[in-house]
């Protein structure tokens, strides 16, 4: 009989992989969350709007990180040219390199997980997180019953 549950498999197994991306960003000066934005900022330029949701961030802590990362010069905000509400997400110079830095560690603990796995678990691994997404995609209510005393 199986003890743990899904959530918490993948509650522990975020956090570890979490410490660890901390941990080589501390190496550049920088933070797993600065890493994940790097990646994630388009070349051509990200509109901030996006950035949030494709990063999984609220807007008050995306608010954040993108000040620091403008402080430190690895990123200009500059007024999108096709929707002037908008501002589009740049990376500079530095910031090309820190991103460089970035995908280096993400695909060196890739090319380390899958040399441990067959082709069969991979496909598995992500036809289960495939699974996950689209029932927590689906899912509308608890269906558990309280009872009260």
């Amino acid at each position: 009989m199986r003890h743990e549950t899904f959530e918490s498999a993948l509650r522990s197994t975020w956090q570890l992989v979490s410490k660890m991306y901390s941990k080589e960003a501390l190496q550049f000066d920088s933070t797993m969350a600065m890493g994940f934005a790097l990646l994630s900022i388009d070349s051509e330029g990200t509109p901030s709007t996006n950035l949030g949701p494709k990063m999984g961030m609220e807007p008050t802590s995306l608010s954040r990180l993108l000040n620091a990362m403008e402080e430190r010069g690895l990123i200009n905000r500059i007024k999108n040219p096709n929707d002037g509400r908008g501002v589009l997400i740049h990376l500079t110079p530095e910031g090309k390199k820190h991103r460089e830095n970035s995908k280096a560690v993400v695909l060196d603990f890739n090319e380390k997980i899958d040399q441990q796995l067959t082709q069969q678990q991979v496909q598995h691994f992500f036809e289960v997180i495939e699974c996950i997404r689209e029932t927590t995609s689906n899912f509308k209510h608890f269906n558990t019953t309280i009872t009260q005393t």
